[in-house]
């Protein structure tokens, strides 16, 4: 069942990081109006499953009236609502207090920081997202660190791990180990079968996993989309699900190499060779860097 609403709020963003699966960047576009959000989070609403809602991007403060204000339509219709940044506008504690009060204020219940060698390259102590943090220590917002591991090999506790997907599979994967082709029988990250949240951009697409949309919400109703999803009826999600990258290239008889990073590496070299074919399943093509 999905509960959870994720709004790609732009695909703009002030970073250009190497391990971005969205190919977020200063130059990218793709940015919700308000009256887009309004109309998702009503058919939310009618969904009767969706419980949360976070905003994230590229970067979501670069339009800080826009998701002002949709945090307070999100709550207004009583949902919980989080927030994901990398906390580039604390100039300094009280800068970011100035950002973040009207947030709290607007109902949000919890706020994301990234912070890794990705996204703050050369700043100085403290770091940007750490006076983010500390302001919404003081606001006693509820904030956690987002960070990325330099490899799958380096992942901590604390860390997310590094996909190889996006940016990434172009940047990052031909210094990584790779893994033989025939052990990603299996998605490791995403319940194909039973999602609990997908990814919304302004070009309408309903992401399961960023870059595999199972529908456009501007020309079928979310609320349909959500309700009428099956992995099994679904070119990508059906094949992913049954046994990973490795049956989606055997479903369409696609060549693979012997090795990938990881199955993300896997999947992601299978969706850029089955884009023509699905333009309507592999979709947008911003996340394919196109």
């Amino acid at each position: 069942m999905i509960t959870g609403l994720h709004f790609l709020l732009t695909y703009e963003c002030t970073y250009e990081c190497d391990h971005c699966f969205l190919f977020s960047g200063p130059r990218s576009g793709g940015t919700f109006t308000l009256q887009q959000i309004e109309t998702a989070l009503r058919e939310a609403a009618v969904s009767g499953s969706v419980k949360k809602i976070c905003f994230e991007g590229g970067e979501p403060f670069l339009y800080y009236p826009l998701l002002l204000a949709g945090v307070r339509k999100a709550r207004e219709i009583g949902f919980q609502v989080g927030l994901v940044t990398n906390g580039y506008f604390a100039v300094s504690e009280a800068d970011a207090m100035l950002w973040l009060e009207p947030l709290v204020d607007a109902g949000i219940t919890a706020l994301s920081i990234s912070e890794d060698r990705y996204h703050n390259p050369g700043e100085v102590d403290p770091s940007r997202a750490s006076l983010a943090r500390k302001a919404a220590e003081k606001l006693s917002l509820p904030r956690s660190v987002l960070s990325i591991a330099d490899s799958p090999e380096t992942k901590s506790k604390v860390e997310e791990p590094l996909m190889y997907r996006g940016r990434a599979a172009e940047k990052l994967a031909g210094e990584a180990a790779l893994l033989p082709a025939d052990s990603f029988d299996r998605c490791p990250y995403e319940d194909l079968f039973n999602p609990g949240r997908v990814h919304l951009d302004a070009y309408g697409h309903v992401q399961i996993c960023q870059g595999v949309s199972i529908g456009n919400m501007w020309s079928t109703a979310l609320s349909e989309i959500l309700t009428d999803y099956r992995a099994a009826d679904h070119p990508i999600c059906g094949p992913l699900a049954a046994g990973g990258p490795l049956q989606l290239a055997r479903t369409y008889g696609l060549a693979h190499a012997s090795g990938y990073a990881d199955a993300c590496h896997f999947c992601y070299s299978m969706r850029l060779a089955l884009l023509e074919r699905f333009p309507l399943h592999l979709a947008p093509l911003q996340v394919y860097g196109l």
